[in-house]
């Protein structure tokens, strides 16, 4: 009632200010229509139709920062860490050293190491990885440091992972989701983001937790739908799994044609009887500045882990004039995942099937005899122990004398290089030219002028051994494979009697 009588009243005045005539143009005119008795008297602001339409600023939200430090910090905004490994066998020192090189893994992918600890065991505990009364002991020093995630020197078991987190309350995770997160952020290619994202859904279906509404039932499938439904049904963590399950097989499916496409390339070569030469070796020993230094790829190099994950392929030709390929693959690690070799194995098939292995390990690093056996332990799982092999020890001219000359003691097809001085890579150059695979064919032949296309071939597909130029045509005496020297054959000088 109150609020009717209110209006009328307002009507009333309205109707006595202005003339009949105007009533419609007051109306429509904000300004004129405002009257002091009438709004006056209302609280607050009164805005016009415009105003009330128009974008407002709203003071004391605005977030940017001024001083410069406060800028990079926002900007880069990295997860601080601690690392813990278990000491099961060996020295302190390769302890110290496998440590080491998790916290540069770390690094690489982007946090702050602020502690390392290790524990001496006989094996890693079933239920903890460290043990209750050690991660009660961790759990203290992340509260020390302020640390809000912890990275484990192995792999952990989903129970393992499970049990840890609820002791120290930070996130904790172990080598394998570092080595992985590591690949997803440096996959470039196509093929090389479906391989990482294979190898982190292989790695992750076991690990799937479920709670809550994860862990009810959906409704069982009857005939018809409705209310003719029976059976349990399936959980929501079950129907993840079934997702994943579908999703990797899709992965492996486009894989699989991707590999098709390098199958057909590598045939190519073969084809045209081009050597491969393929670089392996352990993450960031130098792989990447050697194709440079011997082909001027411009590959990306990095003084960082797995710098580079996609294969690169460059022709390159060796100081007698032969052609040959040269493969740049990606990087081994100690304890390199399962997951992450059996994904990048059609990557990883350019060793398998090459002629020559160049074996790249950095002769500046504590340890390079370790380095060794990590990389030939996957090599041996692609199948490509019959392929020759040199070894390059890379960084000679940072490395320890002592260590270089233990090495190529042991190893007896070695070489000792830098690729960032240019030291020993002519050296290296003919060794290659010395091991790659030679044409089976000796011949000598008078090719016409005329042939010109199959001299080139000659250079091209086989190894000149000598070329004169006489008034009958151009002499030939070259090393080539057996489709080639059918071909040259009609041009064999007949034996002088």
């Amino acid at each position: 009632m109150t609020s009717s009588s209110s209006f009328s009243q307002d009507a009333q005045r309205f109707a006595h200010t202005y003339p009949e005539g105007l009533r419609a143009d007051a109306l429509m005119e904000e300004d004129v229509a405002w009257s002091h008795e009438i709004d006056g008297e209302r609280d607050g602001d009164q805005f016009d139709r415009s105003e009330r339409a128009a974008l407002r600023r709203v003071a004391g939200l605005s977030t940017e920062l001024e001083d410069v430090t406060e800028v990079e910090y926002r900007q880069l905004r990295l997860e601080r860490v601690v690392l813990v490994g278990v000491w099961t066998s060996g020295t302190a020192q390769d302890s110290e050293n496998s440590l080491a090189e998790l916290a540069a893994l770390a690094e690489t992918a982007g946090a702050l190491v602020l502690d390392g600890v290790i524990q001496r065991r006989d094996k890693p505990d079933a239920a903890t990885y460290i043990g209750s009364g050690k991660a009660t002991e961790l759990r203290d020093i992340v509260l020390e440091t302020g640390a809000d995630t912890v990275i484990c020197d192995g792999e952990l078991s989903p129970g393992q992972l499970i049990h840890l987190e609820d002791v120290v309350k930070v996130k904790v995770i172990d080598r394998t989701a570092l080595i992985l997160d590591i690949f997803a952020q440096h996959a470039k290619s196509r093929e090389g983001k479906a391989q990482v994202a294979l190898a982190q859904m292989q790695y992750m279906l076991p690990r799937l937790r479920g709670w809550g509404q994860s862990l009810s039932r959906q409704m069982g499938g009857g005939k018809g739908g409705g209310l003719a439904t029976r059976g349990p049904g399936e959980t929501k963590i079950e129907t993840d799994r079934r997702r994943i399950r579908e999703k990797m097989a899709k992965m492996r499916r486009e894989i699989a044609e991707m590999k098709t496409g390098r199958e057909i390339k590598r045939q190519e070569r073969k084809r045209n009887k081009v050597p491969s030469v393929a670089i392996a070796g352990y993450t960031n020993a130098g792989k990447s500045s050697l194709l440079n230094r011997l082909t001027g790829a411009g590959v990306l190099v990095e003084n960082a882990l797995f710098a580079t994950l996609d294969p690169t392929v460059r022709r390159a030709e060796t100081p007698s004039g032969r052609l040959y390929t040269l493969a740049d693959t990606v990087g081994f690690v100690r304890h390199l995942p399962h997951h992450l070799v059996e994904a990048f194995r059609s990557t990883m098939e350019e060793v398998g099937e090459s002629d020559l292995i160049l074996h790249v390990v950095d002769g500046s690093h504590p340890n390079p005899e370790e380095q060794l056996l990590a990389v030939r332990e996957v090599i041996r799982d692609v199948g490509a122990v019959d392929v020759p092999e040199i070894v390059v020890i890379n960084k000679a001219d940072a490395a320890d004398p002592l260590t270089l000359q233990r090495l190529m003691r042991i190893e007896k097809r070695s070489i000792a290089v830098s690729a960032r001085t240019g030291l020993g890579i002519e050296e290296l150059l003919a060794l290659i030219d010395n091991e790659l695979p030679r044409p089976s064919v000796e011949i000598e032949a008078l090719v016409p002028y005329t042939l010109g296309k199959l001299v080139a071939r000659a250079h091209s597909e086989g190894e000149v051994i000598s070329e004169e130029h006489t008034p009958e045509g151009t002499l030939l005496k070259v090393r080539v494979h057996e489709e080639l020297a059918a071909d040259l054959a009609p041009y064999v000088p007949a034996p002088v009697a």
